[in-house]
């Protein structure tokens, strides 16, 4: 399958090494308006460095497009791929405007190609084992569930600036992964926030520690909390808490050893990244999807619920009160 890569930052990095490594893949085409960053990573992973996106619509060695530029982009060239025939892989969000997601959703059609929004917590082994455990009934009727995502650092401000905020560009991660492990949406939610790392990050309008509850139509209950820093390293957990027993997992130190001493016990830290695995096994299920026709997943409208439920948590934190949520 031969891609067309939108986007040579980190993120896109990650994607052109990927799918170089990818058996059935290939790397056609890689933009970015920084041509000389494009032609950096096309030297090392391989495809043609065009001058306008308009080269890679008018391709005929395209099978797909992966999209990660930056968000203010994705609409734009997600519209471009659907005229022109060719699926899309999108990272995460749609866009910054909600408003602009729901047009776009409203423009596409069953007919049109399919859309894969990167979501790629589902991918993470345990996470994904999670929901199958979850889905066969393994722990009974799904109580609560608690999830923990701390990054092992404040991002540069620079990208924090553009970034739509914690709520918008990192929870909006378990706004996805929470519905798909409880196999329900959240009819309510309540968000608050803090600027406890960098007064700067206050100064932008964002908060960089915050905490969402959800509850499900069944009564079941989700907390996640998000932070901008942890300094033992990147920690990414879940519990799943049932009628007949509990589920966890996520990140762990990375070492599995424990010294035990008379002064006290010690194990290594996190690692900084956790998962960076995931983005590889999101991409071999939108190729398989694709080879065998089947329904992608995570769809657009994945992305779109999980915008939606972002917008509700930002207003939520915005009013000090809860958000109700209707699905139509």
């Amino acid at each position: 399958m031969r891609f067309a890569l939108f986007g040579a930052g980190r993120a896109g990095t990650i994607h052109a090494r990927n799918i170089a490594a990818h058996p059935r893949a290939e790397l056609a085409y890689i933009f970015d308006v920084d041509q000389t960053a494009a032609q950096r990573l096309a030297d090392a992973r391989g495809g043609h460095v065009p001058r306008s996106p308009q080269q890679i619509w008018e391709a005929d060695d395209v099978d797909a497009v992966l999209i990660a530029s930056s968000t203010d982009t994705h609409v734009d060239l997600l519209r471009q791929a659907m005229r022109a025939g060719k699926p899309a892989y999108c990272e995460k969000p749609i866009d910054l405007d909600i408003g602009k997601v729901r047009t776009f959703v409203d423009e596409t059609s069953a007919s049109d190609p399919p859309v894969f929004i990167g979501f790629r917590r589902r991918f993470q082994p345990e996470f994904s084992s999670m929901q199958r455990q979850v889905r066969d009934g393994a722990i009974g009727r799904i109580e609560s569930i608690r999830i923990i995502a701390r990054d092992f650092a404040l991002a540069p401000l620079a990208f924090l600036q553009r970034s739509g905020g914690l709520l918008r560009d990192k929870m909006i991660h378990y706004f996805d992964l929470a519905p798909w492990l409880a196999a329900e949406r959240p009819t309510e939610l309540y968000a608050t926030g803090s600027n406890l790392i960098d007064p700067v990050v206050g100064e932008m309008g964002d908060v960089d520690t915050a905490v969402a509850l959800l509850r499900f139509p069944s009564g079941a209950l989700c907390t996640i909390e998000n932070g901008r820093r942890a300094v033992y390293g990147f920690d990414d957990r879940v519990e799943i808490f049932g009628a007949e027993g509990m589920l966890q997992g996520g990140s762990a130190p990375a070492e599995n050893l424990a010294r035990f001493t008379a002064t006290g016990i010690t194990q290594s830290r996190f690692p900084d990244y956790y998962g960076e695995e995931s983005f590889a096994y999101a991409l071999d299920a939108f190729i398989s999807a694709l080879e065998s026709g089947a329904s992608v997943s995570p769809s657009l409208q994945d992305g779109y619920q999980a915008q939606l439920i972002a917008e509700a948590a930002i207003e939520s934190m915005r009013t000090n009160r809860p958000v109700k949520l209707q699905w139509t």
